[in-house]
């Protein structure tokens, strides 16, 4: 049976908010251009890469904006990040259960509402 860990509530939340974060990338990522810059289009020369030829458009780059939206949300990516495997409760959980004990909290909330549902 696995080992089940108690989590601090702002771990939890961290992660949650982690979670968020790279969602919320995701989502901006999905509409942007293909290159944060403008550039020309062009058309990969066939062989190159792959057998067969791929053409790039045109892109017209990212807005001033929508760099800014990914830089904050990448910099908060980060910053949660670091809280997480800087947080004190991996004092406490030895070297080679640190590893299970991090997917786990990757899932906690998923758990904790599983467990609400069925009370």
């Amino acid at each position: 049976m696995a080992t089940t860990y108690d989590y601090p509530g702002d771990l939890i939340a961290a992660q949650q908010e982690l979670t968020q974060v790279r969602a919320d990338l995701t989502a901006l990522y999905k509409p942007l251009p293909y290159s944060v810059e403008p550039t020309e289009g062009w058309q990969r020369p066939e062989g190159y890469w792959l057998t067969t030829s791929r053409a790039y458009p045109h892109s017209p780059g990212w807005s001033e904006q929508e760099q800014q939206e990914v830089a904050a949300l990448r910099e908060r990516e980060r910053d949660l990040a670091a809280t997480i495997v800087t947080h004190t409760f991996w004092n406490d959980v030895a070297g080679p259960e640190r590893l299970d004990a991090r997917s786990q909290l990757k899932h906690a909330l998923a758990r904790e509402r599983e467990g609400q549902e069925a009370a």
